[in-house]
């Protein structure tokens, strides 16, 4: 199926895409997977902190997105994000970070180690799908290979 998200008109094929949800409290994923079914997107694996999340994706080659908390237990988003982009096979994978309004420190630690985008709490689906377009215009949707 081929969504179009917010007034950017950029389509994006969902049919099959996998999509990563780190997140250490299971009430904000279970409002992004929400927000994302509402767009198409039906295949979710959820994790509640970046360690876990490491162990999903060297098990499972068909991630196609990453959406992860920046605070977590154990392993921030932003330490998970380093360790996503510092290995080559993974590193391609488009990474989006949900952060707390009060976390701007944490957005500019995630943009200078390369995170493809971000979105700050409270936000919209319309929101969250423009980030996610914005996302695919630029780098493509790209599976863990």
């Amino acid at each position: 199926m081929t969504k179009y998200w917010g007034d950017d008109r950029v389509a994006v094929d969902n049919a099959d895409m996998k999509i990563l949800l780190v997140d250490g409290f299971p009430t904000m994923r279970r409002v992004v997977k929400t927000l994302m079914r509402q767009n198409g997107y039906s295949r979710f694996i959820e994790v509640e902190d970046g360690q876990a999340a490491c162990e999903v994706l060297r098990a499972s080659h068909d991630i196609g997105l990453i959406i992860s908390s920046g605070s977590m237990p154990r392993m921030s988003g932003v330490e998970f994000l380093k360790v996503v982009r510092a290995d080559p096979l993974l590193k391609h994978l488009p990474f989006l970070l949900v952060a707390a309004e009060a976390e701007k420190e944490l957005v500019a630690e995630a943009v200078e180690a390369g995170v493809s985008g971000y979105v700050v709490k409270p936000f919209t689906g319309q929101a969250l799908g423009a980030k996610i377009a914005r996302i695919f215009a630029s780098c493509g949707p790209k599976k863990a290979v």
